[in-house]
């Protein structure tokens, strides 16, 4: 398959793994946080059109929870390694 301009993803794109966007299961924190930045950057490109962008957007949003899930569990784990008590915490911490 050739590989497509960053700037213009088609509808319905696998990401650079071949992932589709609405699955997500199996692709490690690291490829997630790299696809997002993918994104951010398409996105802040402003070369992308309307259409392009909203399918960005969803795509981001998916990464971000998915990324935040995997963090959620990772402390959830390092917390049972070391006895404390865990709860996951927000994708938006407020700290007043």
């Amino acid at each position: 398959m050739p590989k497509r301009d960053a700037a213009e993803p088609a509808p319905g794109a696998a990401d650079a793994a071949g992932t589709p966007a609405a699955d997500l299961a199996g692709v490690s924190y690291e490829r997630a946080r790299d696809d997002l930045m993918s994104v951010v950057r398409q996105l802040e490109s402003g070369t992308a059109t309307l259409a392009q962008s909203i399918e960005l957007w969803q795509r981001g949003e998916k990464l971000a929870a998915h990324c935040q899930q995997l963090l959620n569990a990772a402390r959830a784990t390092v917390a049972e390694a070391v006895g404390l008590p865990s709860a996951p915490l927000a994708a938006e911490d407020d700290e007043d």
